[in-house]
């Protein structure tokens, strides 16, 4: 089979592509399968999107995204699927996608992490929320020959328009990537959290926890991400995300944590950060919303947290046992390993292609 991917962003750049289906990549061939993959967003557009100013080029960049997915159009003959994630288009209606199910009449397989039909508006993207046109998410749902979803509330949603909904979970390549376990003992505790800007909100409902364990505890916080945090800490640290560091970075975490807000955009999240964690032999904190309680086990291999004395106590005990925590970590790795891992998935994602 020949597969076409259409991906938001560039090879290799934006986790979802990562984590979803780029890792599966040796795995089509190895299958026997070829593919090229086509982004709307070029690598020039992809260095300045998320960069103040440069309003001219990234709209000229978004320009250039349109003409490319047209041209792609005269190449879908020589493809038997087209594997579309999130969308082909990152503003207005779902015309490629209705073009190439019901013109050009290929198989497509639609792939989506989030609850994107849901509008979630930020500072990055205010100026073209408007014209996002969150409702194609159904429409292509419709018109897919499958859809993969990445946890059971995407899927339930997907499947309202389409039975062949399946859920493909965001894996984590246990061989060659997180392939390497904390040692807990260790002089300095770092208690981390990795995620984009976008995500840094949820940050707010611990920081009064971690205020009062800055009183009693010695300890760093420690932040990665592609933007730095104004967050009220004294042990705050701040580490900027970069691809070829990521492993070590979160391999300094002692503790990994992942609030959110219970609502139904986090409802559709997949506990990707927990899963990077907890494939690392880090203890995973996380709020009981979306994928999270699906992942760790209360107890076990990491804690669920409710309310501020809950996220205290289970902080708190993980701060005074390290023996506490290696147990924590290796029952986690074990989790990644068995349900979550390129390996345990890869029979499921290449189902897709059937």
């Amino acid at each position: 089979m020949n597969i076409l991917f259409l991906t938001p962003y560039p090879h290799g750049k934006a986790p979802s592509q990562r984590f979803r289906f780029e890792q599966y990549l040796p795995l089509l061939t190895a299958a026997g399968h070829t593919y090229s993959l086509a982004s709307f967003v070029s690598e020039k557009t992809w260095g300045i999107l998320y960069k103040p100013g440069h309003t001219l080029a990234k709209a000229m960049g978004i320009l250039g995204g349109f003409a490319s997915r047209f041209g792609q159009l005269f190449s879908l003959s020589g493809y038997d699927y087209v594997f579309i994630h999130r969308e082909a288009s990152p503003i207005g209606p779902p015309v490629f996608e209705w073009l190439i199910a019901n013109v050009f009449r290929k198989k497509i397989i639609y792939d989506f992490d989030d609850a994107i039909w849901i509008p979630n508006t930020s500072e990055a993207n205010k100026i073209v929320a408007g014209i996002k046109w969150h409702d194609k998410v159904g429409s292509i749902s419709r018109w897919a020959y499958k859809v993969s979803c990445g946890n059971a509330y995407l899927r339930n949603f997907a499947a309202r328009y389409n039975p062949q909904a399946y859920i493909n979970p965001t894996t984590i390549d246990t061989l060659h990537l997180h392939n390497e376990v904390k040692d807990q003992q260790t002089e300095q505790m770092v208690i981390g959290w990795t995620g984009t800007h976008s995500t840094m909100k949820y940050l707010e409902q611990i920081m009064p926890v971690l205020a009062r364990l800055e009183q009693e505890y010695a300890f760093e916080f420690r932040v990665i991400s592609n933007q730095e945090p104004a967050l009220p800490l004294k042990s705050l640290r701040f580490v900027p995300w970069r691809k070829d560091t990521e492993i070590k970075d979160l391999l300094s975490f002692n503790i990994g944590l992942m609030p959110l807000e219970d609502d139904p955009w986090a409802k559709g999240k997949c506990a990707f950060k927990a899963l990077q964690y907890m494939a690392l032999g880090v203890p995973a904190l996380v709020s009981p919303v979306g994928m999270n309680t699906e992942v760790v086990t209360d107890g076990v291999n990491g804690y669920i947290c409710s309310t501020p004395e809950q996220w205290y106590q289970a902080l708190e005990k993980l701060i005074k046992d390290a023996p506490l925590r290696t147990r924590f970590g290796e029952a986690a790795r074990t989790t990644i390993e068995n349900r979550y891992s390129v390996k345990s998935n890869e029979a499921n994602f290449l189902a897709l292609f059937s």
